[in-house]
């Protein structure tokens, strides 16, 4: 692979251990790695981007994500702030149990595509809708969909295991034993999971929520995954831990504690309905928590207390969550909202979250939390994930003082002008590179249709 020079950028902001912010300065690229970032760099034959007038940032990381879920998006029959978390759950799961692979295929594109575009090279999908229909296919389609276009992919292979009748809220066509969900788990692991740096897929495993699964699928998790060497993930803390106190005597964190989920090795999101002393816990332990912004304004939830958790030492990255509870899969829009959030809520405690901060839970504290040492900054040795700005715009005349605040503070929400991914130029002047574009959106638009707009089944009772 030639070389690739990123020549004259405006800032080049780093987010690395010291925050550099580098002036009208260059990076090298050799195939996927940052080779060196300073003034008046050349390299013979490399190819040059040239980034006059660009700010230059590390590729976002998305640490939560449900992507078969992008086809219910702007469904005025679904609305969600308009319904309680359980009519939600009723009406959204009659159509999530009719999905079949080309739903997953077409909606993991147009997933990715939307990411690619507001600057994201690193993407986390916990993906739980295994249906009769499906089989066990979802994963292995997504990441056919992953190649296509040049996404780093981490793959959540999630799961439900506890029937409907036994207290959950999954419809059967949904269900699996803990025995198919440990097994494809395993299959998954020896066919994509790559740990070696610059690695393009990885495997996570990641049972639903425990409201809605059996306890040995969550206790049997533990020691496999540590076994092949994978990271667990889950849902936590966003309502169901009334539901956990009533059926296991205890809060959902202490039940999994207890149980070992929990470490270095994992992460959950939301967990707005945490206290200060699970924080603690979490800081302890080393624990993520992936923050989904929008959702927890359309769902009404709390606000997550962001200082709190960083000052008792919680590594917090961020996620877009599910399209149904979303209708967007742009981690730019993400880190907007929550800065506004942060701002709102510590406009009475003192002290916000800075846009600066918010952008490295985006990158760096997104690496930490899947594990990826070697991405989420732009230094020397690390991987060529990054993307550009162009700030030669009237809208961002006035603007600029500040690089590294500027895209939450300012609001910069829509598409990059260049996209790279492991040293690949992966979208640029508004095209995703190598792919019909056109060709492929007609195509998933045919899919919805088929499936879901005229599927009479979707509105039928659960059984």
């Amino acid at each position: 692979m030639a070389k690739i020079l990123i020549k004259n950028a405006k800032a080049i902001v780093t987010c690395d251990g010291t925050d550099q912010v580098f002036r009208d300065s260059d990076i090298l690229i050799d195939g996927p790695q940052i080779e060196a970032i300073g003034k008046g760099l050349s390299s013979e034959g490399a190819q040059v981007v040239d980034a006059a007038g660009k700010f230059v940032y590390p590729g976002l990381i998305n640490t939560h994500h449900h992507f078969f879920q992008t086809f219910v998006r702007n469904l005025i029959t679904i609305d969600y702030p308009s319904l309680t978390v359980m009519d939600w759950i009723d009406k959204i799961y009659r159509i999530f149990r009719i999905i079949d692979n080309d739903v997953i295929y077409y909606s993991t594109l147009t997933s990715f595509a939307d990411l690619i575009k507001h600057g994201c090279t690193c993407a986390f999908d916990h993906q739980y809708c295994y249906t009769t229909k499906t089989g066990k296919e979802p994963v292995d389609r997504q990441m056919e969909a992953a190649k296509l276009l040049g996404i780093r992919y981490h793959a959540g292979r999630g799961g439900n295991t506890l029937r409907r009748c036994d207290g959950s809220s999954i419809p059967d066509e949904m269900c699996e034993t803990s025995e198919e969900f440990l097994k494809d788990c395993e299959r998954l692991a020896a066919a994509y999971h790559d740990p070696k740096p610059f690695s393009m897929s990885q495997i996570v495993m990641a049972p639903c929520q425990p409201i809605n699964c059996c306890a040995d699928t969550f206790i049997d998790t533990v020691p496999l995954a540590r076994q092949l060497g994978l990271r667990m993930h889950t849902h936590l803390g966003e309502g169901e831990t009334e539901g956990i106190v009533a059926r296991y005597g205890k809060r959902t964190l202490e039940w999994c504690q207890d149980i070992g989920f929990i470490g270095e090795d994992v992460w959950y999101a939301h967990c707005w309905e945490l206290l200060p002393e699970e924080h603690r816990v979490l800081a302890e332990h080393g624990t993520g928590v992936s923050h989904c912004p929008s959702p927890a304004i359309l769902g009404g939830f709390p606000i997550l207390n962001m200082k709190e958790m960083q000052k008792a030492g919680v590594c917090i990255s961020l996620g877009c969550d599910g399209s149904a509870t979303n209708d967007s899969s742009n981690l730019l829009d993400a880190m907007r909202i929550a800065y506004l959030m942060q701002a709102y809520y510590n406009k009475e405690r003192g002290g916000s979250v800075s846009a600066y901060d918010i952008l490295k839970m985006a990158t760096v504290e997104g690496a930490k939390t899947l594990g990826r040492p070697d991405l989420g900054s732009l230094e020397p040795g690390k991987a060529a994930d990054l993307f550009l700005v162009d700030t030669e715009k009237l809208e961002y005349a006035g603007a600029l003082h500040d690089p590294k605040n500027f895209l939450p503070r300012v609001g910069v929400t829509g598409p990059v002008w260049m996209t790279m991914i492991n040293g690949k130029v992966v979208f640029k002047d508004g095209e995703l590179q190598g792919i019909d574009e056109e060709k492929l959106a007609a195509e998933g638009e045919a899919v919805c249709t088929r499936v879901i707009r005229n599927a009479s089944d979707a509105y039928m009772p659960f059984r």
